[in-house]
């Protein structure tokens, strides 16, 4: 709970028990917002090897998806992305639709709506919603104690894990009043999020939702889906 002035938690208010806040973070400055790296007590310096390519935390979340890196995203590029780390074809095909159409006038650079839903990576940040984790910033920057707080507030199971009942437990915590694009849209988020990220005993690490974050994961998990069926073709040769 802290001490003195420095308290993080009363019993006037009860659920600031319930949901810890990190008081002990070991790197520089976790509460200041980095641009390029997603910074967590474990990987101080970011994703290791991992190239941004200038882009930012939130920019890069997307880029995967972009797959002919032009800097647009089709909604037929966020099925392809979708199709690439495993999702089946009916939840990529109503998962593109849904994405490029509650996201794409918001990062247009022009106001007449474009019937093609394209979603412009360079305007991303304007697409960030209500009721999120705060984990971006309005400008797409990464910041470190957010993500932290995910863990001492939610992870309540095992240690820098989540449950899905937990994580349920998250979205219905970060609601706030009169936004329910934002209540669906985390919703939405987190659950595909969960089915793509959750180990053999269904949970979430801490380290595979960073790489959600930052966009590394969805390279790790097509790269892993294309060693594994070039594995198979070779057996069947």
């Amino acid at each position: 709970m802290g001490d003195g002035a420095a308290k993080t938690a009363t019993p006037r208010a009860p659920v600031t028990i319930e949901r810890p806040v990190p008081t002990k973070l070991d790197f520089d400055r976790p509460y200041m917002a980095r641009a390029l790296e997603a910074v967590d007590s474990e990987h101080p310096e970011g994703t290791p090897g991992y190239d941004n390519k200038g882009y930012s935390v939130l920019q890069q979340h997307v880029h995967f998806f972009d797959r002919n890196h032009d800097g647009i995203i089709y909604p037929w590029e966020t099925y392809a992305g979708l199709r690439a780390v495993g999702f089946n074809m009916i939840l990529s095909f109503f998962s593109a639709i849904l994405i490029n159409v509650g996201l794409s006038y918001v990062t247009l650079p022009y106001w007449i709506p474009n019937p093609l839903f394209p979603i412009y990576i360079s305007k991303i940040h304007k697409a960030k919603h209500g009721s999120d984790t705060g984990v971006y910033d309005t400008e797409g920057r990464f910041v470190p104690n957010k993500f932290e707080e995910l863990w001492t507030k939610f992870s309540k199971t095992q240690p820098q894990k989540l449950t899905f009942k937990e994580l349920m437990g998250m979205t219905a915590a970060l609601r706030v009043s009169w936004d329910p694009f934002g209540w669906f849209a985390n919703k939405f988020e987190w659950i595909l999020t969960y089915l793509l990220a959750k180990d053999e005993e269904g949970l979430i690490h801490k380290e595979s939702v960073r790489g959600v974050f930052d966009g590394s994961f969805f390279y790790q998990v097509e790269s892993a889906r294309k060693k594994k069926a070039l594995a198979k073709w070779k057996l069947k040769k």
